[in-house]
């Protein structure tokens, strides 16, 4: 039996649907974020030495990291490639947005969380409007002339694609679901309507639904 072991709005959410995807049977074991810092639970590191989330259990195996998680459930379950294209410019562009997720869209949207956050932490009422203009100069002049020429390609892929890499749903689109959720709420998208058409088809999918049910009701932070 899997098990996920899943934090509460976390990256663990789109593990869920792909296993939903897969129609595999796997159990949740829940884990709480701290209400006042948004941290995971010293109790995941008992499962993996990060205490991050997702990390499954599989039998004996204790897999971690989003890409890896996608990456194993697909070889060791998707026997017919239903979820990864196995040739030419398909696979291609599946792997190139499996890595993008994580290795250029998140640490850009992270970043903007931060920034984005820190004017309303406590502090002495002199700081806050430096905090304030601080944060607001880093997101002018370095976050933002990064990520959106990012949205950007996202926007100008899904004017070609349905899905990412062709008319198919894949891998890479779970991958890619909690970043583009999580920029639909730190930025204005209305500009991008093939993005906001695309997050509509995610959430439509029986097996998304089914995965929100289980995990519980998606917030991004």
């Amino acid at each position: 039996m899997i098990t996920v072991h899943h934090l509460n709005n976390s990256r663990s959410q789109r593990i869920l649907w792909l296993l939903e995807e897969l129609r595999l049977e796997y159990e949740i074991k829940e884990y709480q974020r701290d209400p006042k810092t948004s941290a995971a639970p010293v109790s995941l590191k008992a499962i993996h030495p990060l205490g991050k989330s997702p990390v499954i259990t599989d039998g004996n195996l204790t897999i971690a990291e989003s890409g890896a998680i996608i990456e194993y459930l697909l070889d060791s379950y998707d026997s017919e490639n239903r979820l990864r294209p196995t040739t030419g410019q398909a696979l291609l562009d599946y792997r190139y947005w499996l890595h993008f997720a994580e290795g250029s869209l998140m640490p850009l949207l992270v970043m903007k969380l931060v920034m984005m956050k820190m004017p309303k932490n406590p502090m002495p009422f002199f700081i806050k409007p430096i905090a304030k203009t601080l944060s607001q100069k880093i997101q002018d002049m370095f976050i933002t002339p990064r990520l959106t020429p990012q949205i950007e390609l996202i926007e100008k892929t899904l004017a070609d694609n349905i899905w990412l890499t062709g008319n198919e749903l894949t891998g890479a689109d779970i991958q890619m679901s909690f970043p583009i959720q999580a920029s639909s709420n730190r930025m204005d998208l209305t500009a991008f309507p093939n993005i906001a058409r695309y997050l509509k088809q995610i959430e439509a999918i029986p097996a998304y639904q089914k995965a929100v049910e289980r995990g519980g009701v998606f917030q991004t932070l």
